[in-house]
């Protein structure tokens, strides 16, 4: 296996993470959604996170990607960009980490049970919801 840093994202690095999320959107079949823009290479995967709160948990972490390109899969840098992301919720006094995965990317869902997390589908039911911006627009009267 090739020597693998992980490591925060630099400014610089915003070309490679915009061609990594294209990837990722074009493996979710969902490449039409991606609307940003860059250039760039080099980057072979990234995670894209961001602090939540729970109401009964307190600061969380919500890992809203987390992608490796096809050709450096398989060596073991989707877990350590997890366990990066683990290492930060930790040391941001976070209660917990969570994410969410298509029903399709079985790899996906067996790495995340495998490294220990509980899939609240299965354990409590949970559904995820959101709002596009047509219905946020109804909602808010505009």
């Amino acid at each position: 296996m090739a020597s693998v840093r992980i490591r925060e994202a630099k400014e610089g690095d915003c070309g490679d993470i915009l061609r990594l999320i294209r990837e990722l959107a074009e493996f979710e079949k969902l490449l039409d959604q991606v609307k940003i823009s860059e250039e760039g290479p080099c980057v072979v995967g990234y995670g894209l996170y961001y602090f939540i709160y729970s109401t009964w948990k307190g600061r969380t972490i919500y890992l809203e990607d987390v992608y490796v390109m096809p050709e450096y899969r398989g060596q073991g840098i989707g877990s350590k960009i997890i366990k990066k992301v683990a290492e930060v919720a930790l040391d941001k006094s976070c209660s917990q980490f969570r994410l969410a995965v298509l029903n399709w990317n079985q790899k996906a869902i067996d790495l995340y049970k495998a490294l220990g997390a509980q899939d609240l589908t299965e354990a409590e039911g949970w559904h995820s919801f959101r709002f596009e911006e047509e219905a946020m627009r109804k909602l808010a009267g505009k």
